[in-house]
């Protein structure tokens, strides 16, 4: 199994926070974010893992090296002097895309096993997608996602209908096929992807039952940095 982390955004919502350090490195829980989430995807599996990398991307190279102290075979894709998007970005790293792959963003972190919308990919060949998603109801942000049975059928960012009631969790398995098709010239994000094969039924739902935590703002640091410690001081006593 392969799993891809985008991880080259500018992080321009967490202000002088990541001006001078990479948004995947930003300490929480007493460590780095990456770390977490290295370590996630090996105790679900994974070995073969691509980092997307582009602002500051020679930070976290330094950091994580070829993934050897995490049990991975970690290598790297550059995104280039400009923004691709994520879907831009996956198709500028094309050749070195598995057949199927799983791609989660790299200031997401999941408590779930990241193996699952990936298995069920593979075990459904009508589909070209499997997306991870949580009900939501607008508690943790705006919901973007309506699910149908085992089926995403709308995607939408921005809606204010009670019927999109989960939302996008962050781990999305894809077909190297769907990222060919993605124009090389003209960069996009994957929600525009996701928006076509809802409409086409051709994508897939997966619930997670955790809430996710995300470091894109300032407030969703401090909250995924209060969770971890938390749970390292629940690990702590129980030891002791």
């Amino acid at each position: 199994m392969q799993a891809v982390i985008l991880a080259g955004g500018l992080a321009t919502r967490l202000g002088d926070l990541a001006l001078s350090t990479a948004k995947s490195l930003l300490p929480v829980g007493g460590r780095p974010l990456l770390a977490w989430q290295l370590e996630r995807l090996r105790a679900s599996g994974f070995v073969d893992v691509l980092l997307c990398i582009g602002h500051l991307g020679s930070q976290v190279r330094e950091f994580a090296g070829d993934g050897a102290a995490f049990g991975l075979d970690l290598r790297y894709a550059e995104d280039g002097p400009e923004p691709l998007g994520t879907a831009g970005a996956l198709r500028a790293a094309l050749a070195e895309l598995a057949p199927t792959f799983l791609v989660t963003y790299g200031d997401s972190y999941l408590p779930f096993d990241y193996s699952l919308p990936l298995r069920d990919l593979e075990a459904h060949p009508d589909a070209l997608a499997s997306m991870s998603v949580f009900k939501n109801e607008g508690r943790f942000d705006r919901s973007n996602t309506e699910i149908r049975g085992d089926r995403v059928i709308r995607y939408e960012k921005g809606s204010q209908d009670p019927a999109i009631d989960h939302i996008d969790y962050g781990a999305l398995a894809l077909r190297r096929e769907l990222i060919e098709t993605v124009p090389a010239a003209n960069p996009q994000g994957l929600d525009q992807l996701q928006a076509v094969l809802a409409r086409e039924g051709r994508l897939r739902a997966v619930l997670a039952k955790e809430r996710f935590y995300e470091i894109g703002t300032p407030f969703g640091l401090a909250e995924l940095d209060r969770h971890l410690q938390q749970l390292a001081a629940r690990d702590r006593s129980k030891r002791g």
